[in-house]
């Protein structure tokens, strides 16, 4: 039964990944790329990350994804610009993926996988907020500050200087 929803899970995420970029309209390759991050959160959650999944569904589907909609949708009112989907660099894109493909097969193939015991883990939650927040913090507040500079930067940048 695992194995069955394991590769429901894969055939809707590979499925929609391909509607993503295979679509003439720019709103359905959207809703497509919701069912591919759900199908990425999934297989987070079958990989026993159940943080990773959590951030998943929190950062990407509840915020980037809804503002891409949301742009899509407001941007679509507009007349005088043409929003185009179409890709003009298929044929290098093409290319570039062979390539990268050509590299990825061999090192899949040659690599020894681990077995790993069907053993539940503990809650990774847990112990990536206790790195956080008592090993790592002086890290997480530096990158914090870091974030928050190029925010201020993008602002300043994207400001009128009329």
């Amino acid at each position: 039964m695992d194995n069955f929803a394991f590769g429901l899970i894969i055939a809707i995420t590979l499925g929609s990944a391909l509607m993503v970029v295979v679509s003439k309209q720019l709103l359905y390759s959207a809703i497509a790329l919701l069912f591919t991050l759900f199908g990425v959160a999934g297989l987070y959650i079958f990989m026993w990350a159940d943080f990773m999944a959590g951030v998943q569904v929190v950062v990407y589907i509840g915020g980037i994804l809804v503002l891409l909609i949301f742009g899509i949708m407001l941007t679509n009112k507009i007349s005088s610009v043409n929003i185009s989907h179409t890709s003009l660099q298929r044929g290098i894109g093409a290319v570039v993926t062979l390539g990268v493909l050509g590299f990825l097969i061999p090192m899949i193939k040659n690599t020894s996988w681990m077995q790993v015991a069907s053993i539940e883990p503990n809650q990774t939650a847990e112990s990536i907020g206790r790195l956080l927040m008592m090993d790592f913090l002086l890290p997480f507040e530096v990158a914090s500050l870091l974030l928050l500079g190029a925010l201020i930067g993008a602002a300043m940048l994207s400001r009128n200087t009329n």
